[in-house]
């Protein structure tokens, strides 16, 4: 952590889990303000089936709080932002994945009416809250859940990515056994590794989160979904 002296300054974009590690390397450095990001994952994902995706939630647990912990007894103020789908411009593992399956296979399969409300935000707007945020005393010691500037159900979603994409995709409704099995096979194929089939069990629920205490500290405003 040596690029860290005479910076006052961190602003950590790894998975959360990653900084507990080196945050006594930084006790002396300077660092008087840190930002960084979980995920709203801490909560959806809490019950899952998947043994996976609950040890990376209690991972997030620990190290938000081993955060808060280390920062508290230094006098450091902390921000932790909590994103729920983010997607950028081909580097995301969220509208990416599907968005490469849609040109892959041209269908998509949806559990049911696929009528769980999503609100994906990007990844430039989490950019720019950090920046509202770093000098704002009202963001100190505190949490945020970030989400996007527009609900849309996961059918809704699937047909806006296709569209942009200028490619037809027809939608297929599969039983939720079936569509577990599929999932698991898809996880197999290079890019899909980091699907699970509990994301079958999630696509008719809701996973929106409200932001009106990022939009009354920060003045946090996401743009709709896929406007650049």
């Amino acid at each position: 952590m040596r690029e860290t002296y005479g910076a006052d300054v961190l602003i950590h974009l790894a998975p959360l889990w990653a900084l507990p590690p080196l945050l006594d390397r930084l006790a002396g450095s300077g660092i008087k303000r840190i930002l960084a990001f979980s995920s709203t994952s801490l909560f959806t994902k809490e019950k899952s089936g998947s043994e996976q995706e609950r040890q990376m939630v209690s991972k997030l647990k620990k190290a938000e709080e081993d955060l808060q912990s280390f920062c508290t007894e230094r006098n450091i103020s902390w921000t932790i932002f909590r994103p729920t789908l983010v997607y950028s411009l081909g580097r995301d593992k969220n509208v990416t994945t599907i968005a490469r399956f849609i040109k892959r296979f041209r269908f998509f399969p949806l559990v049911g009416a696929g009528d769980g409300l999503r609100q994906p935000v990007h990844a430039e707007d989490l950019a720019l809250a950090c920046l509202d945020a770093i000098d704002n005393p009202k963001t100190f010691n505190k949490s945020y859940n970030l989400s996007g500037g527009e609900v849309l159900t996961y059918r809704d979603m699937v047909i806006r990515i296709s569209g942009h994409l200028g490619t037809k995709c027809k939608i297929i409704h599969i039983p939720l056994p079936l569509m577990r099995f599929a999932l698991g096979w898809l996880s197999n194929l290079p890019g899909y590794q980091k699907i699970t089939p509990e994301a079958a069990n999630r696509i008719n629920l809701d996973m929106c989160f409200d932001h009106h205490n990022a939009v009354s500290d920060i003045n946090f405003a996401p743009r709709y979904f896929l406007e650049y």
